[in-house]
């Protein structure tokens, strides 16, 4: 199985409401059960449908498992984008750490998802490699359209500002995660603030004494 394998398997739509059920269930079922519990046999008990019914329109379980987290993250981004225009990058990417903490089910997929992404040769791995890559674009274009509307400084350079920002943000979510107790969103305001505050000054490439 390859690349090819994994997108037609929910793109070619044979009986769309039947899998806009499935994928929904997807969702469901991941809300409520870690990413290796959830089985054709879980999804189908969701969607009141039989696991036969899944795999006819699912042959490839790692379809589904894209179906689902695309729906789900549009879902998400369909609420928080429009911040980007309005209030900016940092905003955007506070809306989604938002949205993670009222409901971290989506969070813990993509989570259990990088494993897969860093597993060489894996067949979901490109996939997963592009859309990671798309969304980094997607911050660095919101960070230089940021510089041109005066919100976020000229001497921070898009590309690493994005890497930082994404660093930053997916970093503390995966902290929250196994520290139950974390205030995520705290955390994130207050790590941007020192973020930006960097962003402010022209950056000087460190020098490493490394004689003590």
């Amino acid at each position: 199985m390859n690349e090819q394998d994994v997108r037609p398997a929910y793109q070619d739509s044979g009986n769309t409401d039947t899998r806009v059920r499935i994928v929904e269930a997807a969702i469901e079922a991941y809300r409520e059960h870690a990413f290796h519990e959830t089985t054709a046999a879980v999804v189908a008990e969701r969607a009141g449908l039989t696991v036969a019914d899944v795999v006819a329109h699912f042959p490839v379980w790692d379809g589904l498992v894209m179906a689902a987290v695309d729906r789900w993250n549009s879902q998400r981004m369909h609420t928080v984008s429009p911040l980007m225009a309005t209030q900016g990058t940092v905003a955007f990417l506070r809306g989604i750490v938002a949205q993670n903490v009222a409901d971290p089910a989506l969070m813990r997929l993509l989570t259990a998802l990088l494993n897969i992404a860093a597993t060489p040769n894996h067949p979901m791995a490109p996939l997963l490699h592009h859309e990671w890559n798309k969304f980094h674009h997607l911050v660095m274009a919101s960070l230089q359209s940021d510089i041109r509307e005066g919100r976020e400084p000229e001497s921070m350079e898009p590309a690493r500002g994005a890497e930082q920002l994404i660093a930053l943000y997916e970093g503390l979510q995966m902290q929250s995660m196994v520290r139950p107790g974390m205030d995520l969103l705290e955390a994130y305001d207050r790590a941007i603030t020192r973020l930006r505050a960097g962003w402010a000054h022209t950056y000087v490439a460190p020098v490493w004494d490394l004689a003590f």
